[in-house]
């Protein structure tokens, strides 16, 4: 069955756009993590994927996940609530110096928390300290309904929409 699914690219051009929310709680810590394993980074993306169709990179080899672990331009973080993971980010900086917050969520057990808006905010952040000409993402309707509205929060501003016929 497919579906009508519209996309919406936001932006922040300034780092005084950013509402933030600090990350607290006691055992809630964020790291970036380097020489991630496959095996956890597939755990990641499909265990956050799974209820918003993330499917692209569901077909990767394991070389191609390699190659995209090992891309200087790429960051991964993961956010831990006493030591297990909750959500993570993941950051690709472009050649024109802006950086794209790329894939983003929490675990299901943890959404609900308020968790996603420090773990946004902290994205940002990693963003700017970055270097960042400015920070963006997409989003599209069959996102989280809390998505938008932290996006919004946040202080994203939308930039473009497009609509595309998805797979469900």
């Amino acid at each position: 069955m497919k579906t009508l699914v519209t996309r919406t690219y936001l932006e922040m051009r300034n780092p005084d756009q950013l509402h933030r929310v600090p990350l607290s709680g006691t055992g809630v810590t964020l790291e970036r993590v380097l020489g991630c394993p496959i095996s956890f980074h597939r755990f990641l993306y499909r265990e956050v994927g799974r209820s918003y169709h993330w499917h692209d990179r569901l077909g990767w080899t394991d070389e191609q996940v390699r190659a995209y672990l090992d891309d200087p331009r790429i960051s991964l973080h993961v956010l831990y609530c006493t030591g297990a993971p909750a959500g993570y980010f993941e950051l690709r900086r472009e050649d024109d110096g802006a950086v794209e917050i790329a894939y983003f969520g929490l675990l299901q057990e943890y959404i609900g928390r308020g968790l996603g808006k420090m773990l946004l905010s902290e994205a940002v952040e990693a963003g700017w300290n970055q270097g960042a000409s400015r920070v963006w993402l997409h989003t599209c309707t069959l996102d989280d309904p809390a998505a938008m509205p932290n996006y919004l929060k946040r202080g994203f501003v939308p930039v473009r929409e497009e609509q595309y016929e998805q797979e469900l």
